[in-house]
């Protein structure tokens, strides 16, 4: 895609307005939103994220549109994944539930930039280097693996190294100044709580592109696609956190579906790098069959994993009877 600079910078300015209008909304009613308020705006960032996919497939062919259905629907299911942890966070930090909508967008904004730094530094690498995709395909099958063998147990959030560089370095108030990320205290220049939250969910949400970044170069090596569709999937990553947060702990098999897509993946990098380089047995996996991979396992873990939530809250209501009668 030999894109002119200003369709890069209309693209960007189109996602800089909509995140402003976003964070304008947020700052002047700092509160939890209803149900209803969250369905309606994950459902305009999703027909946004389709509209943009099928203006791709009429303006620059089925290729490039399928490749970024591909990037985004896996950018933003590994993103559901990792809203679990940015709940953790909140608890963690016992973030007041008024102001949890300013800290997740101000994270994701954090986490955007930062993942595009990220993202035209691969770009740049991959080009150079072919044997990056050997790397990025044997990471990939290295972290499904990992998420296979990951046993079911209670989390608990571990600051990095950057969050708790933050915390010793800067003077920290002992509790939250409102929505306030600096007070004046007795003289001094102090940040609060809020400020460390929000650096906790961008590095975090940065660690999380180790995975993702790699994952979407597997399926296109556009760098335009790559980041349209990581913005698209981290846009309604706010409202996706309050509508599904009490849905995530039903999602019982997501790791599991997310495991066996990553897999896929890096097989698919590695057995194109190896068909680049020659291999005559190495096979080139068209997109369509990724897409319809991508899609299968999602649907098929997604209703595994509600039905198993459904079969356990009968058998919790089954023997919360009996406990009684005896």
């Amino acid at each position: 895609m030999n894109l002119p600079l200003w369709i890069w910078l209309a693209t960007i300015g189109g996602f800089v307005l909509i995140l402003a209008l976003d964070f304008f909304l947020v700052a002047r009613n700092p509160r939890e939103p209803s149900f209803k308020e969250c369905l309606g705006w994950v459902v305009f960032y999703v027909g946004l994220a389709v509209a943009f996919g099928v203006g791709l497939l009429l303006l620059s062919g089925p290729a490039h549109g399928t490749e970024f259905f591909a990037g985004w629907i896996t950018e933003y299911s590994l993103s559901v994944d990792n809203l679990f942890v940015f709940l953790l966070i909140m608890s963690r930090f016992q973030v007041p539930k008024k102001y949890r909508q300013k800290v997740l967008l101000v994270g994701i904004v954090l986490a955007l930039v930062m993942r595009g730094a990220f993202i035209a530094a691969g770009a740049e690498a991959v080009t150079r280097f072919d044997w990056l995709f050997y790397l990025f395909g044997a990471f990939l099958v290295y972290t499904a693996w990992k998420l296979i063998g990951h046993e079911e147990e209670e989390a608990e959030f571990s600051e990095n190294i950057a969050l708790r560089t933050v915390r010793r370095v800067l003077p920290t108030t002992e509790t939250y100044q409102g929505a306030r990320l600096t007070v004046r205290h007795m003289g001094r220049r102090m940040v609060t709580p809020m400020l460390i939250v929000m650096v906790a969910i961008g590095t975090t949400d940065l660690l999380f592109a180790l995975d993702s970044i790699p994952a979407i170069f597997g399926l296109t090596k556009e760098p335009y696609l790559v980041f349209t569709a990581n913005a698209f999937a981290l846009m309604g990553l706010r409202q996706l956190f309050f509508l599904i947060g009490g849905l995530l702990d039903r999602l019982v098999y997501l790791s599991k579906g997310l495991s066996v897509v990553l897999a896929f993946i890096g097989v698919k990098l590695i057995l194109e790098a190896l068909h680049h380089d020659g291999v005559s047995w190495a096979p080139e996996i068209p997109i369509l069959v990724s897409l319809g991979v991508i899609i299968g396992t999602l649907a098929i873990t997604t209703v595994l994993s509600l039905m198993k939530s459904a079969r356990d809250a009968k058998k919790a209501e089954v023997v919360e009877p009996e406990t009684a009668d005896r």
